[in-house]
């Protein structure tokens, strides 16, 4: 399938807040979904400014790239802050550095996010204490303490 500039230009985005940060807003619009892509999301973000893209976060068994389409920000890798710009990319491999992104500027950071949609994952929040996990479509938030790790 094919998508024309004018096209993602038209697609309606979707306002998305976190549900573990209320300053984690951003608009989606899913490319993949647009052209029927099921093992990837492909989503051009828009983050507006003084707003995060995401809670702080890694998974477990996805991996996520970024690249920064427009706008400036910062960009938070594990404990390493770093501004970004046009034409920078980030890459999350599996059980990497926690990551975010912060719109510290006057205008939208805008970017494009893909991620794998995998049927089983597992989301760290190590800010929040919270693990997320993703059984086909079922979401279950546990805090960190009460994890118990069998023998």
């Amino acid at each position: 399938m094919y998508l024309s500039a004018q096209d993602i230009e038209a697609l309606e985005g979707v306002r998305k807040v976190h549900f573990l940060n209320a300053q984690a807003v951003r608009i989606n619009k899913s490319l993949g979904d647009a052209v029927g892509m099921s093992q990837l999301g492909i989503h051009q973000i828009s983050v507006p400014p003084g707003h995060f893209s995401t809670e702080y976060h890694y998974h477990c068994y996805e991996e996520e790239a970024i690249y920064v389409l427009s706008g400036t920000g910062l960009a938070t890798l594990g404990d390493r802050t770093q501004p970004i710009s046009p034409g920078d990319f980030i890459g999350c491999p599996i059980n990497g550095v926690a990551h975010e992104m912060y719109n510290d500027a006057d205008e939208p950071l805008v970017c494009l996010v893909i991620g794998q949609r995998l049927a089983q994952d597992v989301c760290d929040y190590p800010r929040k204490g919270k693990r997320l996990y993703i059984n086909n479509g079922e979401r279950s938030l546990v805090d960190h303490h009460a994890i118990e790790h069998a023998p």
